[in-house]
């Protein structure tokens, strides 16, 4: 009998007991290709050596040291590592243990920058529906998913939530890309205008939206519309790439992509590339001088930021995406399977639309491709894919709730940056064979 406290506790699961390249093996010998990387966390699939050498010399060398006291030798050098790759004034790094820690600093550093600023008044932070930044409260409260806040919604924090940027589900058929995609910046001016100019603080947004919409990214000049906005305001952007970021879409700050420069960013998941748990704050100089210029002290923290062997194992991951060629590898591979998936899923009648970034797609399911109307959401179709594809051998990422919080169902999908092209198509057709059992034609 168990004495673990699961994530659910009517399901019963495999017990995994090693990890090969891209496969992940049970107790019985059965290999599954990680075709999400749990959730978008093995980019360097499950036995990297050089991570897990680097795990066992710095366990051998200095487990734990508390940041109170000390500063440590592999986390200066991962900071540095990361500020030599980073766009725009990018300039500290915060290290704490996950994304719902990261930005839950992010939060409170925005605060804390308007107090010192002598802004105090601002305290508004705005955010966008369909959103997911995380499961503690602060970031739940951030997070625009229906689905998750429901039950806690006397505990969270007010914040604000605008359109996400979804042209799949929200674009008007008589309005073009760009004009949509101003529609929706849009709003976050007149949401700071209702709120009052000086009264917000930041915006917080994925620039590709993970595990609430199924790999969503921004139309054309909706994040640089935003940047204006936030600009014009003196408010500051804050870009959640806890799924995204580290190389996944196809850059190694997805926010590269857009063409705009950020203010802060959360990272965690890749940076571990799960060998071990840590996530990352960072800020610009500005921001930065400003607390060391004023109080000096970050009012915040965790037992186990900057842990040692947590850094030391994000600095090799970080030195195999660099020394390899990931991040190229990660468009070119990408480019692959978007085409991989179109062959093989797109004249499916309940694939609504096939979208992503690099190696991180998703597959909109639909009842009705015409209409684009979702299944009743007791039907269970995400779990029931979910349940198919690992009988195929695939871990993949269903979820639901996709347009509102209730209703939709899509596929995500976050292979390791590893994956060969022959990898890739073995993992469309295990997906294809389980649609096509779920959902026959």
């Amino acid at each position: 009998m168990s004495h673990v406290f699961p994530r659910h506790c009517h399901t019963s699961l495999a017990t995994a007991v090693a990890g090969d390249g891209c496969y992940l093996i049970d107790k019985d010998g059965k290999r599954y290709f990680d075709g999400s990387g749990g959730a978008a966390v093995s980019c360097l699939g499950h036995s990297n050596a050089n991570v897990i050498a680097a795990i066992k010399q710095q366990v051998e060398t200095l487990a734990y040291a508390h940041t109170g006291f000390f500063q440590s030798e592999p986390a200066e050098a991962l900071a540095n590592l990361l500020i030599e790759n980073a766009p725009g004034d990018l300039d500290r790094v915060y290290f704490v243990s996950g994304g719902s820690e990261a930005v839950e600093s992010a939060i409170k550093l925005a605060r804390q920058y308007f107090v010192e600023k002598g802004e105090p008044q601002r305290r508004h932070l705005i955010a966008r529906r369909q959103s997911y930044h995380g499961n503690t409260l602060g970031a739940l409260s951030a997070g625009g998913n229906a689905l998750r806040r429901k039950k806690f919604a006397p505990l969270l924090v007010e914040m604000s939530h605008i359109a996400p940027c979804y042209e799949y589900a929200e674009r008007h058929e008589t309005e073009s890309v760009a004009d949509y995609g101003l529609r929706v910046a849009n709003e976050l001016e007149s949401e700071i205008q209702r709120l009052g100019a000086d009264s917000v603080m930041a915006f917080i947004a994925e620039p590709v939206v993970g595990a609430t919409l199924g790999a969503v990214p921004a139309v054309p000049g909706y994040f640089k519309r935003i940047r204006e906005i936030c600009d014009q305001y003196g408010i500051l952007l804050i870009l959640d790439e806890v799924m995204c970021g580290m190389g996944r879409t196809g850059h190694l700050f997805a926010h590269e992509a857009e063409g705009i420069n950020t203010d802060i960013v959360c990272i965690a998941k890749g940076l571990g590339a799960g060998y071990q748990p840590i996530g990352a704050m960072l800020c610009t100089s500005h921001i930065y001088n400003t607390i060391r210029d004023g109080s000096g002290f970050f009012q915040h923290g965790h037992t186990y930021i900057g842990h040692p062997v947590a850094t030391a194992a994000g600095l090799a991951v970080v030195r195999e995406i660099l020394d390899n060629d990931l991040v190229e590898q990660v468009r070119s591979r990408g480019e692959f399977l978007d085409k991989a998936l179109k062959a093989a899923l797109a004249d499916h009648p309940h694939i609504g639309d096939i979208r992503g970034r690099g190696l991180f797609r998703g597959l909109q399911i639909v009842k009705d491709k015409a209409t684009k109307a979702s299944f009743a959401p007791d039907m269970g179709i995400a779990a029931k894919l979910k349940k198919a594809a690992l009988s195929e051998g695939l871990i993949c990422y269903p979820g639901s709730g996709t347009i509102d919080g209730e209703n939709g169902e899509h596929i995500l999908l976050a292979p390791p940056f590893i994956a060969s092209e022959a990898e890739l198509t073995e993992m469309v057709e295990m997906l294809r064979r389980a649609i096509y059992q779920v959902l026959p034609v």
